[in-house]
Parts: C-alpha cells; sequence; structure tokens
C-alpha cells in the first residue's frame, strides 16, 4: 500500500467519521411541522420568520404555539 493510498483511505474513514458524529449530535427536526402544516393548510413561512420553517416564531406562531 503506497503512502497516497493510505493518506486516502484515512481520508475517507475521517469523513464518514465525521458525517456520522454530525447525524448524531444535530437537533432534532420539530415533530409537529408535517402535521400542523397539513392540518392547517398553512406554508411554514406563516408561523416561522424562516420560509422552510423551523426556528424562531413569527407572532402569528407564537399565538398558534398557545
Amino acid at each position: 500500500m503506497t503512502l497516497t493510498v493510505a493518506i486516502g483511505a484515512f481520508a475517507a474513514l475521517a469523513a464518514i467519521v465525521v458525517a456520522a458524529a454530525a447525524l448524531t449530535i444535530a437537533p432534532p427536526r420539530a415533530e409537529a411541522t408535517p402535521q400542523l402544516a397539513q392540518q392547517t393548510k398553512f406554508p411554514c413561512g406563516q408561523c416561522h420568520v424562516s420560509p422552510g420553517g423551523g426556528g424562531k416564531l413569527k407572532p402569528f406562531g407564537q399565538k398558534y404555539k398557545r
């Protein structure tokens, strides 16, 4: 095994370990979002500052949360 191949194999293994750690450590997504969107027919951006949903809520989202 040449040094170049060994370094490439190590880099690939390191990338797999980092990806696995990121998936393990990443916070879970909100559980209610898909069900709420289906029930209300509102887009995520109706309640959230981010159009894609998640994170900070707009005043409408704060009211709906209560």
